[in-house]
């Protein structure tokens, strides 16, 4: 087999493995950083001997099966693991002889529960909201250090370096491999939810660079979401929160021109909208619906997404009903960029007038200080409301805040538009102030 062809499977091996590798062998030796040093190992193995014997019938196995041989080597040798060397005494001994079936056995447990462990280990609140991201993309995303940071636009060194800090973090606070129980469960799954919705989004409306989205990031993001949600079935939340990203990600095909220009949902070709994810997400929502309780954050995002994707025109839209779903979002998840979403909601449903005090009431607000959205919702409510020149000042102020090149783009343009009809309407004015014979009336 050629060396090249070989790499190429391991590769495709690699991504589609090295979660559930990583994750069964954390919970043989109770540290992620130690199990994903294992897990390289094992996958050293396999550019060493598979470009000479050839891929196996069944690669991840013979991965997972050398990982584990690895792991028991590495708590065999630790003195600082005796008790779980004491714990594993039994399997050990098996190794030594001849039962190595027994021990595969015993270490082959609910791969599921594993991904779970891991999953909530690598999003635990003791990690920076960073280092959260970067580490599940690393461990149960399967992206490489330079993956990570040309999505999220920084350098490779500080991406190792956010990875490395998490796990030795992780290890310092002795954080436990497993799922947590109760109140505490409930907590870890708020940070899991948060760290993947965080993914999308940076996908969905990159924050800095060149391009409108990245939807490698989505994906991933989709892909994250939709194992939880397996490993998770009974939260309605984790449902919740994929049926949003189901939605969203239905856009994304008329998100953009030929040329890779942002277009808005309102000026979106419909006919675009991937018909399969709106299906997958709308049954998502009912799932989350269906598992009964109050309705969670995710859950009542997906409900408003879901008005959009019922709507076959933008004029079609029940934008009352998105601004009673983000009533109840505000009562449930307060914050000032919900209060701004659901402004924009307010002006579709009930006019530009009614929304402005809305924003205007935000604008105090120091978290909004450089979010550019706000300057640009208040932009686009004055234009509507023919204060063309506060509207040019204030899209402008927007574009200045925004890293996205894209998204300045679009938003100079709107500036630009303002800008020519106050320039008109100062003429009419002009014009409309001259008497018959051409003179100033009095």
């Amino acid at each position: 087999m050629a060396a090249s062809d070989a790499h190429r499977a391991i590769e495709a091996v690699w991504r589609i493995e090295s979660p559930r590798l990583i994750a069964g062998l954390a919970r043989i030796v109770r540290d992620v950083g130690v199990a994903e040093d294992l897990a390289q190992d094992a996958l050293i193995a396999a550019l060493e001997q598979w470009p000479k014997s050839g891929v196996p019938d069944n690669p991840g196995a013979w991965l997972m099966g050398t990982a584990k041989h690895r792991a028991v080597d590495w708590l065999r040798r630790s003195k600082t693991l005796e008790r779980k060397h004491q714990q594993l005494g039994r399997e050990i001994e098996i190794q030594q002889g001849s039962a190595q079936t027994d021990v595969d056995a015993v270490l082959d447990d609910d791969i599921g529960d594993d991904l779970l462990r891991l999953i909530f280990t690598a999003c635990h609140p003791v990690l920076s909201t960073e280092a959260r991201i970067a580490l599940t993309l690393r461990l149960v995303g399967a992206l490489t250090t330079a993956e990570i940071a040309r999505a999220f636009l920084v350098s490779e060194p500080t991406v190792a370096q956010r990875i490395v800090r998490a796990k030795r973090t992780l290890a310092e606070a002795r954080v436990p491999f497993e799922v947590p129980s109760g109140r505490e469960r409930e907590a870890r799954l708020s940070s899991v939810l948060e760290v993947i919705y965080a993914i999308f989004n940076e996908g969905y409306a990159a924050s800095a660079g060149d391009d409108w989205m990245r939807p490698a990031l989505c994906e991933d993001a989709l892909r994250l979401g939709r194992i939880l949600a397996g490993l998770a079935p009974e939260q309605p939340e984790v449902h919740g929160l994929v049926a949003l990203m189901e939605l969203q990600a239905s856009r994304l095909r008329a998100r953009t021109g030929p040329g890779g220009e942002p277009i808005l949902l309102l000026d979106q070709d419909r006919s675009r909208w991937d018909q399969l994810l709106i299906r997958r997400g709308l049954a998502g929502l009912d799932r989350a619906q269906q598992l009964g309780g109050a309705l969670g954050p995710y859950t009542l995002q997906a409900a408003i997404a879901a008005c959009h994707a019922r709507a076959r025109r933008a004029q079609d839209t029940d934008w009352e009903r998105i601004v009673a779903l983000y009533d109840a979002l505000v009562q449930l998840s307060p914050s000032p960029v919900v209060e701004l979403n659901r402004a924009v909601a307010v002006a579709m449903a009930f006019g530009p007038a009614a929304a402005l005090p809305l924003v205007d009431a935000l604008r105090a607000e120091r978290s909004l200080a450089g979010y550019p959205f706000l300057p640009s919702v208040r932009g686009d409510l004055l234009a509507k409301l023919d204060r063309f020149e506060e509207a040019d000042e204030e899209l402008n102020r927007a574009a200045s805040l925004t890293r996205n090149r894209r998204e300045r783009r679009l938003l100079l343009d709107r500036a630009a538009r303002c800008a020519r009809r106050s320039a008109c309407a100062e003429r009419d004015d002009r014009r409309g102030a001259q008497s018959p014979d051409g003179r100033r009336s009095a």
